[in-house]
């Protein structure tokens, strides 16, 4: 059984023009490096516009709003806006107001989920679990399409397990061709607390990375192919020349949240963030 062609994305990307600025009301965010002020759930930010456009998007990053630009719903505001609640928004219709802002991070949850269940459906090593992927994927699917009151009753975080555990398993047949990395220095693996680590040029084909903490780590010039990403924290990682071209389950608020520059290799259907150089 060979794996099917990567299916389209579309539905899994943001489009704000179809959304009612759901991730610049109904999430909380606090005043830190990455936001300039606090903002409670449910709250309008400031920089929203009449036509739920944000009025600074093109200078997010020097005004003190980095954490927007890590943000992505994966296509979970447009849905939300268009239809689950059939094209209704906050402003115009108060009452649908608390059910629109609750179902939102779910639908974006369920979203995630299908986008890395898409990428594991593209791995040829992973084609025996084509099945099981499939079936998890459309049941994902259907969820996203049900009430607001049965999106809100669902189970996510054993829906989170299940794909978890789906998507670990792609993933091992996707790397069983590499050797665990080697050499001195920290633990690298799922998990590893690798705060600041000097990786620079290592070889980490293949490493199993779920879940690291590589926040402020040294991966100039490292080789990440078929690396599992899934969950990892990139935050302010230095990736300029790293070989990101075929790392698993890696997703764009993870590249936007690291340094990287022209020689930094990713994932053709992911992009290079604006601010790399």
């Amino acid at each position: 059984m060979s794996a099917p062609a990567a299916a389209p994305r579309s539905d899994l990307t943001a489009d704000c023009a179809n959304c009612a600025g759901l991730c610049c009301v109904a999430l909380a965010f606090a005043r830190s490096a990455d936001f300039a002020f606090d903002k409670p759930a449910g709250e309008p930010c400031t920089h929203l516009a009449d036509d739920f456009r944000c009025r600074i998007h093109a200078d997010l990053r020097p005004s003190g709003f980095k954490g927007c630009t890590v943000f992505d719903c994966f296509g979970a505001g447009q849905k939300v806006t268009q239809q689950t609640f059939g094209g209704r928004t906050w402003r115009q219709d108060p009452e649908v107001r608390r059910g629109m802002f609750a179902v939102f991070p779910v639908i974006r949850s369920l979203h995630e989920l299908l986008w890395h269940l898409t990428e594991a459906l593209a791995l040829p090593a992973a084609r025996l679990l084509v099945p099981e992927l499939t079936a998890v994927r459309d049941r994902v699917k259907l969820l996203t399409a049900a009430s607001p009151d049965d999106i809100l009753a669902a189970d996510l975080p054993a829906l989170r397990r299940e794909v978890g555990d789906l998507l670990g398993r792609a993933s091992g047949l996707a790397r069983a061709g590499h050797r665990p990395p080697g050499g001195r220095g920290r633990r690298v693996g799922p998990g590893a607390d690798l705060l600041g680590a000097v990786l620079t040029g290592r070889d980490l084909r293949g490493a199993d990375l779920r879940g690291a903490l590589l926040v402020a780590a040294d991966l100039r010039d490292a080789d990440l192919r078929d690396a599992d990403l899934l969950g990892a924290d990139l935050r302010d990682a230095d990736v300029r020349g790293a070989d990101l071209s075929t790392a698993i389950f890696l997703t764009r608020p993870q590249l936007e949240s690291a340094s990287g520059d022209r020689r930094t290799r990713v994932p053709d259907h992911l992009g290079r963030p604006a601010h790399w150089r």
